[in-house]
Formats: C-alpha cells, sequence, structure tokens
C-alpha cells in the first residue's frame, strides 16, 4: 500500500477567539447534525501583529486569507507573543525564590545540601568559608565533609559567569553560580558569595568577634537589602536559631537530612489485618498448599497497602488466628504464605524459642535463606540480638549455609571515654561487645545434654566461628557468603550504613539491630539515623525483611523501666 502524499502546506492554528465562538453556540444548534454541516465554519486565520499603533489598532505585518462568503464569525487576530516578555518557567513554585543563607554546621552535616533547596536561592557569608577551611584536616568525618564541599564550590567556581548576570534577575547581588551547571539538575537556584563587607549593629550584648554573630550580621543586612522576597537562615546549631529569632529573624533547621519527620511513620513490617478480612476477601481467594506451607492469592481493597515480605496477621475470638507473609504482589493481586511456628519447641532456632508475635515473624526472617538484608528495631530487651546470633549459629553451625559470623558496631560511648584499649583489633572490640557474651552465655546454657565438658567444646568451637570487627576498617572489603550483624545500628549515618551495606558479596546476609530511642551519636535524631534510612529505603524490596518489635522480653524490671523512665 503506498504510502499517503505529504501536506502541501502548514497546518492552521486555533487561536482564543476561535475557542471563544464555538463555545457560545446557540442552544438550539446543540445536538443537530444537520443545522451544523449546513451552516460552513470559519477556518481559522492566524494574524501575527506588530505592537499597537498610537491610535489603538493593531498593525498587521501579513494580510490574512479572506472569510468564505456567508461566515458570520470574524477571523481571529493573534497578537504574537516576544519570548522576552514570556513569564519565566521555574522549575517548581511561583513567585520570588527564597534566599537561603547557610550556616557552617549544616555544610559539614550533610555536604550535598548546596544541590538540596530546589529552586530556591543560597548565599554563603565569607566567614563560612572560613570555618570551613578550618574543619578541612584531619581524617574525621567532619573534616572528610569540609573537603567534599569545598571540591562542590571549586567546581561550580570553575564556571563563574561573567561580571554580568546570566539573565536572572538576582535582586542586586551581582552574578551568581548556577547550581544545577554540575549535573544536579534537581538544583534550579543559584548560589552566591558574600563579596562586601556589612555594616549592621547587632545589640551590644552580641560580641561582634563571634562567626555566629557575623553571620546573624550578614542575614540581618539581607533583609534590609531584599525586601522583595524571604531570607532565612538555616543552621543545625539550635542555640544560633535561638538567637536568630529573638533578633527577628527567620531561622530554620535543615531538614532535608531527615527520612521521615516523625519516627511513629517509620514502615513497621506488621500490617493488622481488618476483622472482615474473609468476608471481604473470601469470596475470590485462591489456596493452595505447597512444602507443608499454605498459600492464598487474595484481591481486594487491601492489596495497594501491602508490601512485599511484609507481615500480617487476624487474630479474632473464637477463631483461628492466622500469621502470613506477603510473599508477591501482582497488579491487583497478592500472595500471603503462612509462617513457620517458631513459638513451638520443635522448631527451636539453636535451643531459642519465640516468646511473642513479633519475634516470631522476625526468626522467620532470619532463617529465610532468599531474605540478605533484615532490620530489626524494638525496645532495650526485645531479644534483637539474641534471635539474630541463634539464627546465625544454626545456619553457620547446623545448615553449612554461612561459613562464619561477623559482629561489629559503632564505637559510641554512653559516658566519658576511658582511653585507648590494649591489644588487637577483637581485642580492642572486646569491651564493646559485652551484649554478644551474654548472649552467646544464654545459648551455652541450651544445651542441657552435653555436660560441662561438651559445653566448653561446644563454646570453643562457637567463638572460632564469631568474628569481631571494627567499623574503621571496612572500607573496601568484601563479605562472601558470612552472615554479618551490626549491632546497636541506631548510631550509624546514612553514609556509615551505605558503607556497610555494599560490603556485601555473594551469599552473604546482613542483619542490623538497633533502638531507635537509644541514640548515642551526636547530631543525629530517629529521623536521620542511618537505621531509619535503610529501614525506609529497603521497604518492599524482595530480598529484605523488616520488623519491629513491640514487646520486651528481659525481664519484668527492664520492661517496666522501659515504660516508665
Amino acid at each position: 500500500m503506498p504510502l499517503p502524499k505529504p501536506p502541501a502546506k502548514r497546518a492552521a492554528l486555533l487561536g482564543a477567539d476561535d475557542f471563544a465562538a464555538h463555545a457560545t453556540v446557540p442552544a438550539g444548534r446543540r445536538g443537530s447534525k444537520a443545522r451544523a454541516a449546513a451552516e460552513p465554519a470559519s477556518p481559522p486565520v492566524l494574524e501575527l501583529l506588530a505592537p499597537a499603533a498610537p491610535g489603538g489598532a493593531p498593525v498587521a505585518k501579513r494580510d490574512a486569507p479572506p472569510s468564505p462568503p456567508g461566515s458570520t464569525i470574524p477571523p481571529p487576530a493573534l497578537r504574537k507573543v516576544s519570548p522576552a516578555s514570556q513569564p519565566a518557567k521555574r522549575p517548581r513554585g511561583h513567585g520570588p525564590s527564597t534566599l537561603f543563607v547557610l550556616d557552617t554546621n549544616v555544610l559539614l552535616h550533610d555536604p550535598t545540601s548546596l544541590f538540596r533547596f530546589e529552586e530556591h536561592d543560597i548565599y554563603l557569608p565569607m566567614i563560612t568559608l572560613e570555618e570551613l577551611d578550618g574543619h578541612k584536616r584531619g581524617m574525621t568525618e567532619v573534616a572528610r565533609n569540609a573537603r567534599q564541599v569545598s571540591r562542590d564550590l571549586d567546581a561550580l567556581a570553575a564556571n563563574m559567569p561573567s561580571r554580568e548576570t546570566d539573565g536572572k534577575d538576582n535582586h542586586g547581588l551581582g552574578p551568581g553560580l548556577a547550581l544545577s551547571a554540575t549535573g544536579h539538575r534537581e538544583a534550579g537556584g543559584h548560589l552566591f558569595f558574600q563579596t562586601h563587607l556589612v555594616d549592621v549593629s547587632l545589640p551590644l550584648g552580641l560580641p561582634p568577634g563571634k562567626a555566629d554573630n557575623q553571620i546573624l550580621g550578614v542575614v540581618q543586612a539581607l533583609r534590609e537589602q531584599q525586601k522583595e522576597r524571604d531570607v532565612v537562615l538555616v543552621s543545625k546549631d539550635i542555640n544560633m536559631r535561638i538567637k536568630a529569632r529573638a533578633l527577628g529573624l527567620p531561622a530554620e533547621d535543615y531538614f532535608n537530612d531527615k527520612t521521615l519527620e516523625d519516627g511513629d511513620l517509620l514502615y513497621t513490617g506488621v500490617l493488622p489485618l481488618p476483622a472482615d478480612f474473609w468476608e471481604r476477601h473470601g469470596k475470590t481467594m485462591e489456596s493452595w498448599q505447597q512444602g507443608g506451607l499454605t498459600y492464598y492469592r487474595i484481591s481486594g481493597p487491601l492489596v495497594p497497602a501491602l508490601l512485599v515480605n511484609q507481615f500480617v496477621y487476624l487474630e479474632a475470638p473464637g477463631a483461628a488466628p492466622l500469621y502470613a507473609k506477603v510473599t508477591e504482589i501482582t497488579g491487583k493481586t497478592a500472595v500471603l504464605r503462612t509462617l513457620r511456628e517458631y513459638t513451638h519447641q520443635r522448631n527451636a532456632v539453636w535451643g531459642v524459642t519465640a516468646r511473642n508475635r513479633e519475634q516470631n515473624f522476625a526468626l522467620n526472617l532470619l532463617m529465610d535463606p532468599e531474605i540478605d538484608f533484615i532490620t530489626l528495631t524494638g525496645t532495650a530487651g526485645s531479644g534483637k540480638t539474641l534471635m539474630s546470633l541463634a539464627a546465625g549459629l544454626s545456619q553457620v553451625m547446623d545448615d553449612r549455609r554461612y561459613t562464619e559470623i561477623i559482629v561489629t558496631r559503632v564505637t559510641v560511648p554512653v559516658g566519658e571515654d576511658i582511653g585507648f584499649l590494649p591489644g588487637t583489633e577483637e581485642e580492642k572490640m572486646g569491651p564493646w561487645m559485652g551484649a554478644l557474651d551474654d548472649n552467646l552465655e544464654v545459648l551455652s546454657k541450651t544445651d542441657t545434654g552435653a555436660g560441662e565438658w561438651g559445653r566448653a567444646a561446644t563454646n570453643d568451637l562457637v567463638r572460632s566461628k564469631i568474628k569481631i570487627k571494627s567499623l574503621n576498617f571496612m572500607r573496601g572489603r568484601t563479605f562472601l557468603n558470612k552472615y554479618v550483624i551490626i549491632d546497636e545500628a541506631q548510631n550509624l549515618t546514612p553514609k556509615q550504613m551505605k558503607t556497610l551495606i555494599t560490603r556485601a558479596g555473594p551469599g552473604t546476609k546482613i542483619v542490623c539491630l538497633g533502638n531507635l530511642a537509644q541514640i548515642d551519636t551526636p547530631y543525629l535524631t530517629e529521623g536521620s539515623s542511618g537505621l531509619t534510612f535503610a529501614v525506609d529505603r529497603f521497604k518492599g524490596w524482595p530480598h529484605s525483611g523488616h520488623v519491629t518489635l513491640a514487646r520486651g522480653e528481659r525481664s519484668r524490671l527492664a520492661d517496666f523501666a522501659s515504660e516508665v523512665l
């Protein structure tokens, strides 16, 4: 079949008057196709007009084609809109962008904060650059962040425009650096440096030589200069924000480092089913058995709220309870699989049985070979370390699924530091691993039939399969067929968490344990912790799982203390 001939002329464009004319059709013509066809419609005409003449009538640049005879609709006239008169398109939002003045601690806390303010502009006082220069030496996390910020600023300065502005109204601040010039397309604003001395009279109680007070003076001067838009100070220092608000200056905390605004919104990994679950989903449900477990394929209003590897349960009085895990979500259907009951002694893991519903969920994750990454959170004494260690020993010693257990944690003291510790890496980490020794003592008592000599031999064998490593030497390592336990993971930053998880090689399982209510690392909160970051990013991945343990099982004293203290 031959192709149709190409069009001989360009298509006509409809104007605003065309739509208005056709919209005002008499009521008698609506629905009458014959009368509408009998009255020929005027073809749309594009007329480009020059600016209006002094008399007010527009001057035509091109003669419009005449209207056909009998047409009652006048030809539309469109004004040519020059590109300069079109409103500038903003990536997001409307109105003038906000000018954010960054404190030094924001850059040291998050070196990528320069590119996280969307379409808004950033202003760096000169004292901020001086403080960055003072923090760049050393091997600490703060020094590394300072050097990273300096490299980003150097890359931006390489794209410094000429002294003329780049077409953007910079509100008298001079030429700015486009934050998207280095490839960060999400940053639509500009970066400005302080290039003039600011002479602002602050209250007499504020020493002018202090860096914080100089930044406050810069904010106050910008507020007086930039009256047409908002100027906001961004600082991680609480006292800095208090002083700014006392002076009548707007100040905000830096929130982009937080995964969640409220810790109560954290994914728990457990979803209770409604009481009418069987009535609403039983009609279209399919069920079958495989490997001693029962599978249910459901479709209904509950499916959009489910995630892969999420646990669901239904406990109704007078009916058998349902405990299942979501194994598959395809379109509008989901597959639920019943769980192995680790609450019974016949399914004990290295002598440990689950004492509550959430512990049973956690053991199902820990013993599943298809799960590569597990996060367990909960109060003190909820059994996180004990279950993880028992599952690791069972899979290392009995199943031979992994070659050894690697245990690590952040060395952040609760109180004052006791100084340097002698010995090798494992000897130095020994005082930090008291929880490991306590749990190994509990696990050794479960072997009641071996006798004292047998338990001693078992302890020596278990110790040989457990390696204690420090976080300081994790960079560049690769774990092959290892069972890795990261204890006290709530004290990790997101960057440290990424460093540890990316060490996993083929056949390795990583278990992160932590209590978000016991964060000891300075400047970390429940929303910005690396554990929160990992839980939120990994939810729904088919090879990861998370459970929040709801109840402590250590002792009645520990449970009561965790509630009332």
